[in-house]
């Protein structure tokens, strides 16, 4: 497998942001990840999709869109559209038949920020998922940069310290979105967990400060999805596109906040006699199989089964855990930055049948 850092979600000023294509293209590559999804609301951008920069600093840029029914009042069911070569914003009103037109179309669906609190002091709405009577999207968008900033505005003084204070925002995904998550996953379906950034570069002002609430390269060196796609890049953007949207169906990819190190070569396997399997796979409980861990660096990380942890580590790099039960079992790791314990790592499930 090939491993590559995508950052997912964000806007241009198609909707709600502040850059380009262009500009969004030219911080990945500051940032050094290899592809984006472009996300913007209710409207699906053509023609600008493709491969930015030169053959020694490129980022392959990919358009998908973020429908909601804009008419609905409060706002909620934010729904991450990836790999539909068709414009779909008519059917926002009811987001299962959204869905079902995704799916027709081979296309990805992702419930965005499914925990979305308000922010009182600044008017901001929350943005939840609330329709929980729905069937066949792809997976939940588990952690959300602005969000996470979101629910840190409780007053001014709070919003000015985290204007200003980029590498102290996140923390971890809501437990609330947790919960969601596992919930889902207790349901017995596979649901894919990706992290996006929902980036705007938006200038934000309150009285006579002002401040850039946040430059895209730096979203772009934080949260991000790293995939584990089935061969190499080849430079082709339509081969390359498929094999992102390939490794995010299949749930081949984990979360990485990678500002406070770099979380490339993580990886969560199930080894067999007979069988392997990575994020995303099934494997056979009869077929006695042994869970690997492997971290960057060292670090605390926990073994979950079912949404409870099983078995935790300190000070560790690696772990092999043998199962002797059905279940869901994924991997969270912790690292300390800036004077606190937060999230590093989120893998998606192996799910053991």
């Amino acid at each position: 497998m090939h491993e590559y850092t995508v950052n997912l979600h964000m806007h241009t000023t198609y909707s709600d942001g502040t850059g380009s294509h262009s500009d969004i293209a030219n911080a990945a590559i500051k940032a050094g990840i290899d592809a984006v999804i472009v996300t913007d609301h209710n409207v699906w951008v053509q023609g600008v999709e493709g491969y930015f920069g030169d053959d020694q600093n490129k980022v392959l840029v990919l358009v998908g869109e973020e429908i909601h029914d804009q008419v609905r009042s409060p706002q909620k069911n934010h729904l991450l559209v990836f790999g539909v070569e068709k414009e779909l914003e008519h059917l926002a009103a009811d987001p299962q038949n959204l869905i079902n037109a995704i799916n027709k179309n081979d296309g990805l669906s992702f419930l965005a920020h499914p925990y979305d609190p308000e922010s009182q002091t600044f008017g901001e709405e929350n943005l939840s998922w609330v329709d929980w009577d729905i069937d066949n999207f792809t997976g939940i968008e588990l952690w959300n940069s602005m969000s996470e900033f979101k629910s840190l505005l409780t007053s001014h003084l709070p919003a000015i310290f985290y204007a200003f204070n980029f590498k102290r925002v996140a923390r971890g995904p809501f437990s609330q979105s947790i919960s969601i998550w596992d919930r889902l996953l207790a349901k017995g379906k596979p649901v894919v967990a990706v992290g996006g950034s929902d980036a705007h570069n938006l200038l934000g002002k309150l009285g006579p400060i002002s401040r850039n609430l946040f430059p895209y390269e730096w979203h772009f060196g934080a949260i991000n999805t790293h995939i584990l796609a089935s061969a190499e890049f080849s430079g082709d953007p339509a081969n390359d596109r498929t094999l992102v949207y390939q490794a995010l169906r299949q749930g081949h990819c984990y979360l990485g906040y990678d500002l406070p190190a770099s979380t490339k070569g993580f990886h969560f396997s199930a080894q067999t006699k007979k069988d392997s399997a990575i994020m995303g796979d099934t494997i056979q409980l009869k077929d006695s199989p042994t869970l690997q861990v492997k971290l960057p660096q060292t670090a605390e990380f926990h073994l979950l089964k079912d949404g409870k942890v099983i078995a935790s580590y300190k000070n560790r790099e690696t772990a092999a855990f043998h199962i002797d039960e059905t279940g869901v079992y994924r991997v969270e790791v912790y690292i300390n930055y800036k004077g606190r314990r937060r999230a590093w790592i989120f893998s998606n499930p192996i799910y053991v049948r």
